[in-house]
C-alpha cells in the first residue's frame, strides 16, 4: 500500500491550510487513518484519527483548530488546519490501517509533507 501526501508548505500563523494523503494497492478495506507530526528535535506525536465509522480523536493542542475529515470512495485523508500556529511547525505524516485483498492486515506511512508556519 502506498501513501501519497500533499498540502504541506510556509503559512503566516492565523492562516489555514489542508492537508490530503491517497491510499493506493491492493486495498480490502481502510479501518483507522490518522495524521501525526514531527517537530525538529522531538518525537512523533499524534495529531488526529479517524475511525472508519467516522468517529474521530484530536490532540489536546489542535483541538478545534484542525479537522480531520475521510473520503472513503477515493482512500483519502484530510486535515483541515485553521488558526495556524507556529508551534505546528513540524513534518505531517499520514498513517493509515487496513486489511488487503489478501485478507492480511496492513499499517503504512505516508512520506511526510511539511508545515512551516512564519511570519
Amino acid at each position: 500500500v502506498q501513501l501519497q501526501a500533499s498540502g504541506g508548505g510556509l503559512v503566516q500563523p492565523g492562516g489555514s491550510l489542508r492537508l490530503s494523503c491517497a491510499a493506493s494497492g491492493s486495498i480490502f478495506s481502510i479501518t483507522r487513518m490518522g495524521w501525526y507530526r514531527q517537530a525538529p528535535g522531538k518525537q512523533r506525536e499524534l495529531v488526529a484519527v479517524i475511525s472508519s465509522s467516522g468517529s474521530t480523536n484530536y490532540a489536546d493542542s489542535v483541538k478545534g483548530r484542525f479537522t480531520i475529515a475521510r473520503d472513503n470512495a477515493k482512500n483519502t485523508v484530510y486535515l483541515q488546519m485553521n488558526s495556524l500556529k507556529p508551534e505546528d511547525t513540524a513534518v505531517y505524516y499520514c498513517n493509515v490501517d487496513g486489511i488487503l485483498i489478501t485478507h492480511r492486515a496492513f499499517g503504512s506511512w505516508g512520506q511526510g509533507t511539511k508545515l512551516t508556519v512564519s511570519s
